[in-house]
Formats: structure tokens, sequence, C-alpha cells
């Protein structure tokens, strides 16, 4: 009797760790890294502020400039201080944040619903895209007499022009985006059966709200130019009255408290519009993100 006997070999396979990464490819990647931007340095937005700021002090101390001409960053310190002690400047300020309040508030309900009207529907496109871009081709400021005429030297055309000066790029970047949201993602919507409004609150609101941001930030600066001239035309108060009685006595330091406390108030609302933006939009991924 024969016996055969069978040897069953059991092979291990080990797994080689993959070999380190070649110079070519580490320089590579550092060549990657090196366009991108960086990360974001600290207080960005007031470096170029403060930068000037310093310059025109040395400048003032070293009596580079005329004082009358360009008074000192200390004398319209103390310019303001007492204007504010006195009560005219807080008097102005609440002025002028009231006109441009209410005109911003009316300038962007109409700016994002005739947008929405006109990006979500091919007859409220015919109807209301043509008009807004002859509106922007018309310059704001020269509707000023025609709109004394219908409305008066009041509070109420003052509101309306700042109205138009903010809706106009509100509407253009916001319609804009809706134009340009991917078709892809609405045969998606369709296929998924989205309803009319489950489409416009997953797909529209999200695809158009960079645009949007665009439009807010744009419309905001708009709000505080607009208020800048309009105040001197006719008005019996606010800052753009203060400036503008300053120049009839040559007080240049109550010009420049004017312009600063304007300067402040668009930065201060551009950076706040920034931080809602960057926590709307927290799930892009964008060079400044």
């Amino acid at each position: 009797m024969t016996a055969v006997t069978t040897t069953t070999t059991t092979t291990t396979t080990t797994t080689a760790p993959a070999p380190p990464a070649t110079v070519e490819e580490e320089h590579q990647v550092r060549r990657r890294r090196r366009l991108s931007p960086g990360k974001r340095l600290p207080a960005t937005r007031i470096t170029g502020p403060l930068l000037v700021l310093t310059l025109w002090a040395a400048a003032s101390a070293a009596g580079q400039l005329d004082p009358g001409a360009i008074p000192a960053p200390w004398t319209v310190v103390e310019t303001g201080i007492r204007l504010w002690t006195e009560g005219t400047l807080t008097d102005d300020v609440l002025t002028s944040l009231r006109r441009a309040g209410a005109g911003f508030a009316i300038g962007l309900t109409a700016g994002v619903v005739l947008a929405l009207a006109s990006g979500l529907s091919r007859i409220g496109e015919a109807l209301i895209d043509g008009s807004v871009q002859l509106n922007r081709a018309v310059p704001t400021l020269g509707l000023i007499p025609l709109f004394i005429l219908w409305l008066g030297i009041g509070e109420t055309f003052k509101i309306a022009i700042i109205a138009i000066v903010v809706y106009i790029p509100i509407y253009l970047n916001t319609h804009a985006a809706l134009s340009g949201i991917d078709h892809r993602f609405v045969e998606l919507a369709e296929v998924q059966g989205l309803s009319r409004f489950a489409f416009v609150r997953q797909v529209v609101v999200p695809g158009a709200l960079p645009g949007f941001f665009v439009g807010l930030r744009l419309g905001v600066t708009g709000s505080w130019l607009g208020l800048v001239v309009l105040e001197q035309i006719n008005a019996t108060s606010g800052l753009g009255y203060m400036m503008f009685q300053a120049q009839n006595y040559g007080q240049t330091d109550v010009i420049l408290v004017g312009l600063v406390v304007y300067g402040l108030f668009g930065l201060v609302s551009d950076t706040a519009v920034r931080a809602i933006e960057r926590r709307v939009l927290s799930w892009r991924r964008t060079l400044s993100s």
C-alpha cells in the first residue's frame, strides 16, 4: 500500500511599506502651497487705515502739513469730542443713521424681490430686467432735481434716492448669481421631484447667496456715498449738513470729523456684512477662507 503524503504550504503575504515621497514630489507640494495666499493675518482690515493715520500724524508733527488745510489728527479728535459733548454731533449722527437705515431697508427689499421675480421667471425677466438696466444707465444723483419736484425737499426724496442707490447693485449681483446656477442642478431637482418651494430653498437660495452678499456690500457702501451728497442739498441736519456749514466758515477740522465718521460707518457696516457672509457661507472653500 502506497502512502501518499500531501503537504500544504501556507504562504503569508506581507505588504511592503510605501516608498517615501521623492524630492520632486515634495517640491511640487511646496509649490502648490505657495500658490495660496497663506494664513489669514490678524486685524488686516485696519492695517491700511492705521498706516495712513501714522503718516498723517508724523507729517503734522514734523510741520509738513498746513494746519489750516489739513489739521493734525489730535486736533480732529479734540473737535469731535467737543461736538459730541455739545450734542451737535450726536444729533447729526442719529439723523444720518435714520436716513441711511430707512433707504437701505427699502433698497434691500426691492433689490431682492425684483431679482427673484426676474431670475426665476421669463415673464418677470422681460418685465423687470430691461427697466432696471435702464435705471442703472441713468446716474442716480442726476435724478435729484426730478425727485425734488415730485417729492419735495423733505426726508422722502432723500430716502428714495438712497433706496435706488442700494437696490441696483443688490439686484444686479443677485440676478447674475441666479442666472449663473448650473442647469444640471435644475434637472437634478426635477428628477428628485422637488416642489417649487423646495427647489428655491435647497438650490436657488444657496446658489445665489454669494452674489447676493457681493451686492449687499456694494449697497451698504452706496447708502453712505449717497447720504454724503443728499445731506448737503436742502438739508437742515445730518453729517453732510454739518460739513456744508463748516465749509462756509472754513472749519476744516469739522469737515474732517464728518469724513472720519462717514468712514467709520462704512468700515463697520462692511465688516459686519463680511462677518455674516463668512458665517452663512462657511461651507465654501475659497482663497479668502
